[in-house]
């Protein structure tokens, strides 16, 4: 087992060096592509380029770059390196704006060289994942594991690992725990715990209980302290609806938070500069659309422009969204959806609404900290009055702030929601997007917003 941990920290230090090295390499091959910059002369661009290096890794550690990575997201990996690289810039240039040496630099060498260190440690990184995955599926880089539970249990942790071989995972040895037995089954676990001290045949051990069963399993981790192996818990929580849980630590208590929400701390702060970043990039990008489109809008269907509405937001709290017109002026009582010919949709509102392009002035919602770009959409207030006695996790949806695209649309749902089974196959995406959140994930959605998100076949 000494020898399974000092593998881990060599591996540790080898990706921290791995990514050293990338930074440092990209930085000084920029540098040789530029002749024209006057490097030749004093340390200040070397020294920049050492300090970047080594920052990077510093970062990531902070932000669990370096933790193992088996078992877990390839775009959750990419986006905590992306975040990394993120602070790493900005503590740079912090630095260089404190110290008033920023102007001793070339723009176009520290653009390209922030630029050209994430897409290459994203595109390595992304290639030894692929590789790990393939060595892994093909029986090798494999962790032995021992599973001690009930039967029913230790079967379906079975069946999981058995459709994902990529993993890593192999149960070599079961412990069934069977009512009949009674003390036989800890005498046993206590016997073999012995005889596994200093040379086992698995490298881990696995619980596989009830959550009812609590005392069995504190038993059974006392009893398997005598080894020097990792010892993991997975309840039986089928039951239970999950929402990017956790076990935290409380007032010296162990706590399985069953739901909450995904950005807090850190990760609040990176959303949070994805949306303010992204979107004011956006929002100049799509201001000139935006300009025709009221233009158009005022000289077709009059006044007034935009369609304003409270919807419910972050924690439920109600804000003002903002869409094109896209109907003939009415009275807005009640929350009636647009339907397939419907009279009140007006043949540029139509256009609008096929294209998505009645909704950017929500980007304004982006920049203002109410929406995010990628997030459950808001629904109407009368929608969520019925759906919430309908579908009970249906609020759970409101644990992030709602988003111009998300994961449910670029999935093909979207439009009428009257269907209850539809809805809540919508709210199932939804909250798969929130208890899977990465910024790898969202910069996945924009992606597919791209290419399948803005076509609207709903009316």
């Amino acid at each position: 087992m000494a020898s399974a941990s000092a593998a881990s920290d060599w591996l540790r230090r080898g990706m921290r060096s791995f990514d050293a090295t990338i930074a440092l390499a990209v930085a000084w091959l920029t540098m040789s592509a530029m002749p024209h910059l006057d490097h030749t002369q004093g340390v200040e661009y070397p020294l920049l380029m050492v300090v970047g290096s080594l920052l990077l890794p510093a970062c990531g550690e902070l932000l669990g770059l370096y933790r193992p990575w088996r078992g877990r997201s390839l775009f959750s990996m990419l986006g905590v390196y992306a975040a990394g690289w993120v602070l790493t810039i900005t503590i740079i240039s912090l630095f260089l704006v404190v110290t008033q040496s920023a102007a001793v630099y070339s723009r176009a060498w520290m653009g390209s060289t922030a630029l050209g260190v994430i897409v290459v440690g994203m595109l390595l990184r992304g290639a030894l994942y692929i590789v790990l995955r393939r060595i892994r599926s093909r029986g090798r880089n494999l962790k032995r594991v021992l599973v001690i539970g009930t039967a029913d249990n230790i079967e379906r942790i079975q069946q999981r690992l058995d459709h994902q071989p990529f993993l890593g995972y192999r149960v070599t040895r079961s412990l069934h725990d069977r009512p009949s037995e009674g003390e036989t089954h800890f005498k046993s676990v206590d016997e073999l715990a012995r005889r596994s001290v200093f040379s086992r045949d698995f490298d881990e051990v696995w619980l596989a209980y009830p959550l009812a069963q609590g005392e069995r399993v504190k038993r059974l981790a006392g009893a398997l302290q005598a080894m020097p192996v990792d010892v993991r818990y997975f309840p039986d929580l089928s039951d239970v609806r999950l929402l990017n849980h956790r076990v935290t630590q409380v007032a010296d208590m162990f706590s399985l938070d069953l739901n909450r929400s995904p950005l807090g701390g850190p990760m609040r702060w990176v959303k949070a500069v994805e949306d303010r970043l992204l979107g004011a990039i956006l929002f100049i990008m799509f201001l000139p659309v935006m300009l025709i489109i009221y233009a158009l809008v005022r000289w077709k269907m009059g006044g007034p422009v935009l369609f304003k509405q409270y919807r419910h937001g972050l924690d439920g709290k109600l804000f003002r969204i903002y869409k094109f017109r896209t109907m003939v002026h009415h009275p807005t009582k009640g929350t009636p959806q647009a339907r397939p010919g419907d009279p009140r949709v007006t043949p540029l509102g139509s256009f609008l609404r096929r294209t998505s392009l009645d909704e950017l002035p929500q980007l304004y919602n982006v920049l203002q900290g109410r929406m995010s770009l990628v997030g459950p959409r808001p629904h109407a207030e009368g929608h969520n009055e019925y759906y919430k006695d309908e579908i009970d996790i249906y609020m759970q949806r409101h644990r992030v702030k709602p988003g111009m695209t998300g994961w449910a649309q670029v999935n093909g749902l979207r439009g009428i929601t009257e269907d209850v089974a539809l809805m809540r196959k919508r709210v199932e995406y939804d909250l798969y997007y929130i208890d899977n959140w990465s910024l790898g994930f969202d910069l996945k959605i924009l992606a597919m917003t791209v290419t399948r998100g803005f076509i609207n076949q709903q009316p």
